[in-house]
């Protein structure tokens, strides 16, 4: 019976499009970048975790980035890197749901601090909140708030989508492993 090294396992070149959990590379890409720039497209107010969220979006991005080109170029031949694609994809998983609980309690926050201030007529920089201690005026925020509010949702989003393609990536890429 012939033994099976990673070089059976892990696909590389164009067969990293057509095999599971490698096709994942795609959306993760896709979804991770959309939170980078939406979360980018948003003004920051000081202080606020986004940089957390940040910080997931591009190290998730650039890594992911980096072990596509690895899988493509067919450097994957060890046999440690079904284990390191596993580790890599959980550690996305955990870091990306991390910044989504973080990013969707910013956006509830925002939500109800910009309904708040919607209905009475204080500015955004009064606000006595961690989120409101910047200079701008709710005129700031009512003119172009809901447009980052949707943003900001829509970051949620693909934030959440990203972290179901990382879990899925994750636990396809451990039965892998744990076949080889």
């Amino acid at each position: 019976m012939a033994s099976t090294t990673s070089g059976d396992v892990l696909p590389t070149g164009g067969r990293i499009f057509t095999s599971i959990p490698d096709v994942f590379f795609i959306p993760e890409f896709v979804f991770g970048g959309l939170v980078w720039i939406l979360v980018a497209a948003t003004r920051v107010i000081q202080p606020n975790p986004l940089g957390w969220v940040m910080f997931v979006s591009i190290f998730c991005f650039v890594g992911t980035t980096l072990w596509f080109f690895t899988f493509l170029c067919g450097g994957n031949k060890r046999s440690i890197w079904p284990v390191l694609d596993v580790g890599f994809h959980f550690v996305a998983t955990v870091f990306y749901l991390s910044a989504s609980v973080v990013l969707a309690f910013i956006t509830v926050t925002l939500g109800q601090l910009a309904g708040s201030l919607g209905q009475s007529s204080g500015s955004l920089g009064q606000s006595s909140g961690s989120l409101g201690q910047s200079s701008g005026s709710l005129g700031q925020f009512a003119g172009s708030g809901t447009q980052i509010y949707q943003l900001y949702i829509a970051a949620v989003v693909m934030s959440y989508v990203a972290t179901l393609f990382y879990f899925l990536h994750t636990i396809f890429s451990a039965i892998r492993w744990k076949r080889s």
